[in-house]
């Protein structure tokens, strides 16, 4: 389910908006919950991070939209912001508080929709941000799988290999291949798993991840591409 949020003083205007949402739900299949707002100190004041869209006017009587998208920032790095506006330079500023998008009004449905469907593969994106629980030392650490570089293994142990530190977990590579199921990790070789968010380069035989520079084997190299093209063409 979709959780979206209607900031707009307009009441004509949010009730258009929010029936162009339910008709883009009901051809796409997709089950949405729509939550309206009249002013952006309505939403801003106690704010929580539970809306995966939110439509923001920019121009509101007691808290315009820019500040209002600065407030929810505070709090939530990740909703989809998408600018609801008169004309297209009130949403220059946007990139300060990293809009996705803007629509403008007054609004048609084929520029709704196809901003719609931007901002729903980019949340599906972000829902696909994802934690593994892994021991350093006598501690056990919530590990974001975005900050995985691969996955090694090394005798009966899979090292997961970050940025800045290394994680050790008893188990074999096909469970973690299937711990990390639907999340964008392939095997370029027997003992190495990719995080594909993370590659650098591929060159020959060769994955470049940051310092590291792992194999890729000869029977693993046909469906470690593919792998890694249909992620680009993804839209990652």
């Amino acid at each position: 389910m979709l959780s979206i949020a209607v900031v707009d003083d307009e009441q004509a205007f949010s009730d258009t908006l929010i029936r162009m949402i339910r008709q883009f739900a009901a051809k796409e299949n997709v089950e949405v919950e729509i939550t309206c707002f009249q002013d952006g100190l309505d939403i801003a004041d106690e704010f929580r991070s539970r809306w995966d869209i939110i439509f923001l006017d920019i121009q509101m009587e007691h808290l315009d939209g820019l500040a209002t998208a600065r407030r929810i920032r505070a709090c939530d790095t990740d909703v989809v912001l998408i600018f609801v506006t008169t004309m297209a330079q009130y949403a220059i500023n946007g990139y300060e508080v990293d809009a996705f998008d803007y629509i403008l009004k007054p609004l048609s449905y084929p520029q709704f929709a196809i901003r719609m469907a931007k901002a729903v593969r980019e949340v599906e994106k972000k829902k696909a941000h994802s934690y593994v629980y892994l021991k350093k030392y006598s501690d056990v650490v919530k590990v974001s799988t975005d900050d995985i570089l691969y996955i090694e293994v090394v005798g009966h142990t899979l090292r997961y290999v970050t940025a800045g530190e290394t994680y050790e977990k008893r188990a074999t590579i096909g469970d973690a291949e299937k711990e990390l199921a639907g999340l964008p990790f392939a095997r370029c070789s027997l003992s190495f798993l990719v995080n594909l968010k993370r590659i650098d380069r591929v060159s020959g035989d060769t994955v470049v991840i940051g310092p590291h520079s792992l194999p890729i084997s000869r029977n693993r190299k046909k469906e470690f591409l593919q792998a890694f093209s249909d992620f680009l063409e993804a839209g990652f």
